[in-house]
């Protein structure tokens, strides 16, 4: 089993990296992302791994920081919001990315147009992204009209240099230049880790599945169903802390 090595290896690792989005691989998907609070299971392996020695926990996230310093900046943790576009390291936060998103007014009229057609969607905007969300919608509807959405954007997105995450009940158009696997390049650059373990479960996690694909050290960790870049599965949130209480236990 790919736990018990993945377990020795942290073991005997002298510099430890771990990388864990939030949504979906911490915290169970709610109707609305707001709802997604952390328990106290969570909070507890958080502060155990992040007061371990020689262990560096990032949480990267695609949501803003704002919202995730919300949700888990009492923690003494580093963080990676907006899909990298910018970071907090030290309990400072450093925009890593600037955009007008002069592109906003476009594609946020063909999201309206699909929201008036599919009640209970919604659109979310970010600093440098918009998101329209069908978790609320029945899956037939949703899927359905995110399709539509997506066949409206393509002819248009590459012209602003855009692209579109097809993500789990969701649709998100970002600048090409921000990423997590851009983010996760950028912060393995920055030091020699001998022990990097990446967990995520949504479309924008692949990025940094493949760019931790040819990285010997690394152990990626796609959480649910799909295909995936990553090397491993887990079935869910619940796994996941089970996975990470077992470290956090290990002195």
């Amino acid at each position: 089993m790919f736990k018990e090595n993945l377990l020795d290896k942290y073991k005997s690792a002298k510099n430890k990296l771990i990388l864990l989005d939030y949504d979906g691989t911490l915290s169970h998907y709610t109707a609305f992302p707001e709802k997604a609070r952390p328990t106290p299971q969570l909070l507890t392996i958080l502060s155990k791994l992040i007061h371990k020695s020689h262990t560096k926990v990032i949480i990267i996230s695609g949501r803003e920081h704002f919202d995730i310093q919300k949700i888990l900046g009492q923690l003494p943790v580093d963080m990676v919001a907006g899909h990298g576009e910018i970071s907090r390291v030290n309990g400072v936060w450093t925009e890593q990315f600037v955009n007008h998103a002069s592109w906003k007014n476009m594609l946020r009229s063909f999201m309206n147009r699909i929201t008036l057609s599919c009640p209970n969607s919604f659109i979310e905007e970010k600093q440098n992204s918009l998101t329209w969300h069908y978790r609320n919608v029945s899956s037939g509807s949703g899927y359905y009209y995110s399709r539509k959405l997506i066949r409206l954007m393509e002819p248009v997105i590459h012209s602003f240099n855009l692209k579109i995450l097809d993500g789990n009940k969701v649709v998100e158009v970002m600048p090409n230049e921000i990423g997590k696997g851009k983010a996760v390049k950028k912060i393995i650059e920055q030091n020699d880790y001998d022990f990097i373990l990446s967990i995520g479960d949504d479309k924008t996690d692949e990025e940094m599945f493949e760019t931790l694909l040819s990285n010997t050290e690394a152990i990626t960790i796609k959480v649910g169903k799909g295909s995936t870049f990553a090397k491993y599965k887990l079935k869910n949130v619940d796994e996941v802390l089970m996975l990470l209480e077992q470290l956090s236990a290990y002195d």
